[in-house]
């Protein structure tokens, strides 16, 4: 039986003896305002299945009590839900379940977006020459920092596997911190060389510590295993500016680096050690706006 026969299925008083709320393929499409080739393709997709399908000419048939599933399939596409999160939503049934993973997925939607628009914004500056006119929407300050003993764990990575990886690292010195006197100043990651999609630094994730004598202790436990180290980091001046969660990603975020810079040139100061990012909020609970973050570079 090809697709064809299935879109010329027999109207309703032709449909198997099932009970009187079987539909046809058209009369469900009319019902539920969706087109019939739609239909075919949630069955297909394996989003919303035929009730009953007539073993001997194909023909498929829907129950009323279908109509809002095909709805909700219908309007969960339109906002580019992928189909597998579109077959969870729609599996949770009505209810909070089905409500959070709808939140869970438009919260990423809006974090892909804000991203995109200062990515936007970044290049439509480049592009046009108004370099100047771009760094403009930093504001950089400086701050004194005081000499800190940090524990770290160094790795070469590329750009798209570093987000994933400062996550899992700092994650690891905040733990390992609890051994070393508790976690005493804001981790930060400092990019020894360019991290890019072609360069892979390395990037080094650190933790500043209370317990000196306690950390090297930790670090001599470890090994060299994720390349941990300890070390006494002077006290220092920091030209930063602050960002928000949307614009960490890179390329975008590289617009900070270099406002900094800029900045730093301007004033005929002197970078003094490697740029680095300060991660001072709980970015889990961050939204796309929120300020998450310092990049800076140590200045004399």
């Amino acid at each position: 039986m090809t697709e064809d026969a299935v879109v010329d299925s027999p109207d309703s008083s032709d449909a198997p003896d099932s009970g009187p709320e079987l539909l046809t393929i058209g009369a469900f499409a009319a019902r539920a305002r969706l087109s019939a080739k739609a239909l075919r393709l949630y069955d297909r997709l394996g989003l919303l299945a035929p009730a009953q399908v007539d073993e001997a000419t194909g023909y498929r048939y829907y129950r009323a009590g279908q109509v809002e599933r095909a709805r909700l399939v219908a309007m969960l596409r339109q906002l580019d839900m992928p189909l597998a999160r579109i077959a969870e939503v729609v599996s949770a049934g009505d209810g909070p379940a089905a409500a959070r993973l709808l939140g869970t997925y438009w919260a990423d939607v809006e974090a892909r977006v804000a991203g995109q628009r200062t990515l936007a914004e970044y290049l439509r500056g480049r592009l046009s020459g108004r370099s100047s006119e771009m760094y403009g929407k930093f504001t950089v300050e400086t701050v004194e920092t005081p000499a800190q003993v940090v524990i770290s764990e160094k790795r070469h990575t590329l750009a798209d596997e570093l987000p994933a990886w400062i996550g899992a690292a700092l994650g690891r010195l905040e733990e390992a911190a609890r051994e070393c006197g508790g976690v005493a100043g804001v981790p930060y990651v400092a990019y020894h060389a360019e991290v890019s999609m072609e360069s892979d630094g390395p990037a080094e994730a650190c933790v500043p510590v209370a317990d000196e004598a306690a950390a090297r202790a930790w670090a001599e436990r470890r090994g060299r295993a994720w390349e941990t180290a300890v070390r006494v980091e002077p006290a220092r001046r920091l030209a930063y500016t602050r960002i928000t969660k949307a614009q960490v990603a890179h390329p975008q975020i590289l617009a900070a680096f270099e406002a900094v810079e800029d900045w730093v040139a301007a004033r005929g100061l002197t970078a003094t050690g490697p740029c680095r990012e300060l991660y001072f909020a709980d970015w889990a609970a961050a939204g796309p706006e929120d300020p998450v973050c310092d990049v800076a570079f140590p200045v004399s």
